[in-house]
C-alpha cells in the first residue's frame, strides 16, 4: 500500500501481536532529520495503530516527502491504512 508519504507491507505474524519495522532512507538529510521522523512514526503508531492490529508483521518505509510532512499528516495517512491492513490478514 501506498501513501503520499509512506509505504506499507504487511503480511501476517508468526507470532500472537503485530510487529512493526521502519526503514527511513536518508535522502539526503542529516541524522537529527531521519531521527526525528522516525520518533514521529514510532508515536504514531504506538499511540494509534498498534493495540488496534490483529497478529501482523508491517514494515513502514519513508517516501522522501515523509521529510517535511507534519504529524498530523502522517497520523492521518497511518489512521486510513490501519482498515486495510486488518482486512488484509482476515482475509487470508
Amino acid at each position: 500500500m501506498r501513501t503520499e508519504h509512506l509505504e506499507v507491507r504487511a503480511l501476517a505474524s508468526p507470532s500472537s501481536h503485530p510487529r512493526v519495522g521502519f526503514i527511513i532512507p536518508r535522502y539526503r538529510h542529516s541524522a537529527v532529520d531521519r531521527n526525528r521522523l522516525k520518533r514521529r512514526l514510532r508515536e504514531i503508531v504506538r499511540m494509534a495503530l498498534l493495540h488496534r492490529l490483529p497478529a501482523v508483521d508491517v514494515v513502514i518505509r519513508a517516501r522522501p516527502s515523509a521529510y517535511e510532512a507534519s504529524f498530523e499528516m502522517l497520523l492521518s495517512e497511518l489512521g486510513r491504512l490501519e482498515r486495510p491492513l486488518s482486512g488484509m490478514v482476515e482475509g487470508s
